[in-house]
């Protein structure tokens, strides 16, 4: 699937925040090698950066579009155009950041574990993921995709797999020698209103219903997913909408 870093970066304030909580909570005193796993159009690694100012740091991600977007706000850096589901360190590292990455990848009982094996020992798994499937969000994209006349190209589809927080506590508990868990809900107010919370979701969650369609489907997909949306998150007063976006967050020592 193609990503669009401009759709990606319209809300980047709102979704640079969970990163910069989530790097604000490493205690690592000192950095000297990182990877930034996903790396996106360079907003998480630009705090990362501004975290451990001395760090070597790698800016990995498979879309080159995003990578162009990184090159640009983050001149001199090293980006690597690569998959990130096989990815692998040539040498151990001090500090691995996912942000926003790996709920896009399937099999995490394997995953998780290849990641630390990938730091030096006192090394840092460090992943923030999106924990939102049971959202009106991701609800009304599913009854979308099957209740309409596409539903024979993508009422199948279903986002990779996503676990609790005690399944994540038990799978690097083995392997870490300090395993850290908890999960946030932000609520974003959406000046746009309803269409706002349509084009925030255009650039992730929705992009596995809308990619397999034409682009007349495509339009009557996001004005039924639209007409939903409005019914499903209350305007305020001013027409603004609160968008409420639980977040789960790890960080995981070596």
């Amino acid at each position: 699937m193609s990503w669009s870093a401009q759709q990606y970066s319209m809300f980047e304030q709102q979704r640079t925040r969970p990163v910069r909580d989530l790097v604000a909570a490493i205690a690592n005193a000192e950095v000297r090698t990182a990877v930034d796993l996903g790396c996106g159009p360079g907003n998480s690694t630009e705090v990362l950066m501004q975290r451990f100012p001395g760090a070597a740091v790698t800016a990995i991600d498979s879309s080159a579009d995003m990578l162009d977007k990184a090159r640009q706000r983050l001149p001199g850096v090293n980006v690597e155009l690569a998959d990130i589901s096989g990815w692998q360190s040539g040498h151990k590292l001090d500090l691995i950041l996912a942000n926003a990455s790996l709920q896009w990848l399937p099999e995490h009982a394997a995953l998780y574990p290849h990641l630390i094996e990938q730091l030096q020992p006192a090394g840092t798994l460090a992943v923030q993921m999106p924990d939102n499937l049971a959202e009106p969000a991701h609800v009304l994209a599913r009854e979308v995709a099957v209740n309409g006349p596409w539903a024979d190209k993508i009422g199948g589809v279903k986002h990779n797999e996503r676990h609790t927080a005690s399944f994540y506590y038990e799978l690097l508990s083995p392997h870490c020698s300090t395993v850290d868990v908890w999960r946030t809900t932000y609520y974003h107010p959406l000046a746009d209103g309803h269409q706002a919370v349509v084009e925030w979701f255009k650039g992730t969650a929705l992009r596995p219903f809308l990619i397999p369609l034409t682009a007349s489907e495509q339009d009557a997909f996001i004005a039924d997913y639209l007409q939903r949306i409005s019914r499903a998150y209350p305007a305020l007063a001013d027409g603004s909408v609160l968008l409420p976006f639980p977040r789960l967050f790890i960080i995981a020592r070596r």
